[in-house]
């Protein structure tokens, strides 16, 4: 049965599934039509919701083109392709390359959502490179399956959110530590079934494949190639090639970053992570010239990111502003108990992520409407804020966005990979679930 599913599963992602660009448009459509239907909006309105906010995610969008600009870069200095290549070398057959991608971008996802962004891809490329005769759509699939357990784990950012004095929920929940949320034996029995499951699905679709696609490693090698020209006969040559350049930059930014996580004035946030990346990318590539090829390289994977997010802002926008969010989290709450609250925060949110696809965004929507009904019906507030975090991040195995920069850099489209990552969404729904209610 499940051979038989994620078979049917994959054919019709390949067949039906359109370009993630495409799917944001038809996602603006639906977000509009049903603004106008359900809530009454006339269609200047929506148009109105829509401009409005359609660069109110310029900023994330920034933050994510970096987080992929930056981890190529490091991923590509010397010192960190020895490393990563040792970690591949260690993947000899395909059980172990995907093992080993699930493994890493598990660790990494639950320690900061971004960096599992990163870790995965980078990872799959290398193991790609060493292990050819692997699926190289389930290997990259691992790699984002993997990101499932972010939002139960160091960086999610609801729970973050709430724990967090001052936040915009503060007089009616109080400030809720992560000790009641992150800490819980229901978050850590979800995240450690979720580190046995997503591997062991993985496994199970790499025995299932009839037609295995194999990827080109040459090719790989090629891209990840920077041409650098290391003349030195000008004032300019020498200077582009100073090391003392790098070392001044690159230490500085590395110093405020040790020292800001060290004093506690920041946590490991996306901005923190990007700064790093590139701090420890400038000093690893030696000189400026040896970055700024790499950084060429590395720009070159953003372009459906930079597109996309001004279309995503303005579905939130739709969403939000014609009340329709509001109206699909009340439908649920009135159908639900104290018990079952959790579970339908988890199933609202997990709908609601495919048009907002951002945590913080959905919670603004979400969160104040969730939180009053467990006020209401006498439910555990830190447990229904976790089942909205579980949901958020449970639907992202299907939604394209988030997949971007995996795909980036792995060089995939979303049809690649999400045949694979739908047979997660089935069963880790299922974990969840029980975890929230019988834990």
């Amino acid at each position: 049965m499940f051979k038989t599913t994620f078979k049917i599963s994959v054919r019709a992602v390949e067949r039906w599934m359109p370009d993630p660009l495409l799917f944001a448009y038809i996602l603006t459509i639906l977000s509009a039509v049903a603004a106008m239907v359900f809530m009454k909006s006339s269609p200047a309105d929506v148009m109105t919701y829509w401009g409005d906010s359609i660069w109110n995610l310029l900023a994330f969008a920034m933050q994510m083109v970096l987080i992929v600009v930056s981890g190529f870069v490091l991923s590509t200095t010397p010192l960190f392709s020895r490393l990563l290549n040792s970690f591949a070398s260690l993947a000899t057959t395909p059980v172990k390359a995907i093992f080993l991608v699930c493994l890493g971008t598990l660790t990494a996802s639950w320690l900061n959502w971004g960096l599992g962004l990163i870790v995965g891809a980078v990872l799959a490329r290398r193991i790609a490179i060493r292990v050819q005769n692997v699926d190289y759509r389930l290997l990259v699939a691992s790699a984002y399956s993997g990101w499932l357990v972010f939002h139960g784990g160091l960086s999610g950012s609801i729970p973050l959110l709430i724990a967090t004095p001052g936040h915009f929920l503060e007089e009616s929940i109080g400030v809720v530590p992560i000790s009641s949320t992150l800490f819980t034996p229901f978050n850590l029995a979800i995240v450690i079934a979720l580190f046995i499951a997503v591997p062991a699905i993985n496994l199970l679709m790499l025995r299932g494949i009839d037609n295995p696609v194999f990827v080109d490693a040459e090719k790989l090698l090629e891209e990840e190639k920077t041409n650098v020209d290391d003349r030195n006969e000008t004032l300019a040559d020498r200077i582009e090639n100073s090391w003392l350049l790098s070392l001044i930059i690159g230490g500085t930014a590395l110093i405020y970053v040790v020292h800001s996580l060290w004093t506690g004035k920041s946590g490991l946030n996306i901005n923190v992570v990007n700064l790093l990346f590139l701090s420890v990318g400038i000093i690893l590539h030696g000189t400026p010239r040896r970055f700024l090829a790499a950084l060429n390289e590395g720009v070159k994977h953003v372009s459906g990111i930079v597109i996309q997010f001004p279309f995503y802002a303005g579905i939130m926008g739709i969403m939000s502003m014609s009340g329709l969010s509001a109206a699909l989290s009340d439908f649920f709450i009135n159908v639900a108990s104290a018990t079952t609250l959790p579970v339908w925060s988890f199933l609202s949110a997990g709908f609601l992520n495919l048009f907002i696809p951002s945590g913080g965004g959905q919670w603004a929507v979400q969160g104040p409407i969730m939180m009053e009904a467990a006020q209401q019906l006498g439910a555990d507030i830190p447990r229904v804020a976790m089942a909205t975090a579980w949901g958020d991040a449970w639907t992202n195995l299907i939604q394209p966005f988030w997949a971007l920069p995996i795909l980036a850099i792995a060089g995939l489209k979303a049809r690649d990979i999400m045949g694979f990552c739908m047979m997660h969404t089935l069963v880790s729904a299922s974990i969840i679930i029980v975890c929230l209610l019988l834990i």
